[in-house]
Order: structure tokens, then sequence, then C-alpha cells
């Protein structure tokens, strides 16, 4: 019987405390419970879960938070476009206006046979690494993609990738979520309306000699571009030429009469 004792007393004695903290447990969930708004995880279901990062928050959980919380507007989420912002509204019981579709630009035309090299790279596969060398990279301009792909490896939905020594996007499946744009090192990709197909494709604020010195297809600053455009749409600032977005009516005559093709657009009259 002692025996038993022995064996038995601990075991009760385990289960009498283990009821306790139970019961300790459940009061402290309810006593310091923080109240959560419904609303946030049906507008965090109602989100893509890509988890980007493109909205500005770490996460689809953060965005829906903020949403809800009105620190972020219901068409936060890049990814989503304007049928998550439509499910969020009808959510939150507002009217959301669809926004303009926004895709990545790459502000590069040097493909390898286009544009000169200064040297062989071979080092790490990695654009941020390839511009602690000197001259920030291999490529003749200093300024120009360095077709590594840093931007593809962030991108989540396999919009982007490396042709002929630069990056080139696939704009159906862009989302617009800015990781690329954040893993430039160059910071020659933007975020431009889909719609708007009359862009520069040259990052570079050298001068047009020093241009032509080492790319075919380079902006070299002869603002021909600004005097031809009749609507104020596009100007040459800091030696490259730049679209005002709000102003383009896509006429295409920029696209026409650059001499170095470093504008593209959708259509260009013959």
């Amino acid at each position: 019987m002692g025996n038993i004792s022995s064996y038995l007393n601990p075991v009760l004695s385990l289960g009498g405390l283990g009821l306790l903290f139970g019961l300790l447990l459940g009061y402290a969930s309810k006593k310091f419970a923080i109240e959560v708004d419904p609303k946030i995880p049906m507008v965090r279901d109602a989100l893509p879960g890509a988890n980007c990062g493109g909205c500005g928050y770490p996460g689809c959980d953060a965005c829906a938070k903020a949403i809800v919380e009105g620190k972020a507007s219901p068409n936060a989420c890049p990814v989503g476009g304007a049928e998550v912002a439509k499910k969020v509204g009808e959510i939150l019981g507002v009217s959301v206006e669809a926004g303009e579709k926004n895709v990545a630009f790459v502000k590069c035309k040097g493909t390898c046979d286009k544009s000169k090299e200064k040297f062989i790279y071979n080092g790490i596969m990695d654009c941020r690494q390839a511009t602690q060398t000197p001259g920030e990279g291999s490529k003749g301009c200093s300024y120009g993609c360095l077709g590594l792909g840093s931007c593809v490896k962030v991108c989540a939905f396999d919009a982007i990738e490396i042709e002929d020594g630069i990056a080139v996007v696939n704009e159906d499946k862009c989302t617009a979520c800015g990781m690329c744009v954040a893993a430039c090192p160059k910071d020659l990709i933007d975020l431009v309306p889909a719609s708007k197909k009359v862009r520069v494709q040259c990052n570079s604020e050298d001068k047009g000699k020093d241009v032509r010195s080492y790319c075919e297809v380079g902006c070299i600053a002869c603002n021909i571009c600004q005097k031809t455009c009749r609507f104020g749409a596009i100007k040459v600032t800091n030696n490259i030429a730049q679209v005002d977005y709000s102003k383009c009516t896509q006429c295409m005559e920029c696209v026409n009469k650059c001499p170095t093709k470093v504008i593209s657009g959708l259509i260009a009259k013959k």
C-alpha cells in the first residue's frame, strides 16, 4: 500500500497543479484578451496572400489590419488589383475606385550587342555584389542594367527575366509589387501606368558624347523629342528624356523622331 501511495501522490499533485494552471491561464486569456476587429480576418481572407510587401507592410496580415484601421486605403494591395479592392470595399462598406494598373519597367535597352563591357565579371551573380567592383560593375554604362538577375530572384510572380544581358518584364504577369524596384542597385526599374506605352528605355545621365562611346541605343539628350512634342509631355532633364504620363497622348511623334530609338511605343508610325 505504501508503495502505491508513493506513486499515486506525485501523480495527483501534478494533476492538481496542471488543473490549477489551466484555470489560471483560462482566466488570464479572458481577462487580458485583446479584442480584434472582426473585419480584419475578413479583409485578410480577401487579400491574395502573396505576402510580397508591395503594399508597404510586412505581409497580408499587417496590410489587412492597416486597411481596417484606416491607415491604408482599401486598394492598398497592388497584387490583388481592382477585384480585391472591390471585395475589401464591400467588407468595409465603402466604394472603391479602381486605380490605374501599374507595371514594372526597366529603363535600359543596352543589350549585349548594343552596349560595351569594361571587363569580364566573374564574381557572384548578384547585381548588388557586382556594384562593389571598380566602376560599379562591368557594364560600360554605369547607369545600365548589369543583367545578373537580382530582380529575377525577388520576383514571386515569375514576371521578370534576363534576355540578352538585360532584365525584361512580362507585363501580363507583373503585379507591380515593387520588389524588383527595391532590389535594383542601379535604380533603373520604375512602376509606370500599364496603358502608357511611350517610355524612355535609358537611365543614363551622362552627356550624349559619352553615351555614344559605350551604347548605341542610349539617350543622347539631343532634345529632339522635347521639341517635337506638342503637348509638353516629354522633357530632357539631367541629360535624360523623361515622360510626363499625365500629359502624354501617345501620339508617337517622339518615338518616330528619336535618333537612337531609345523611346519605345506601342505603335510607331512609318
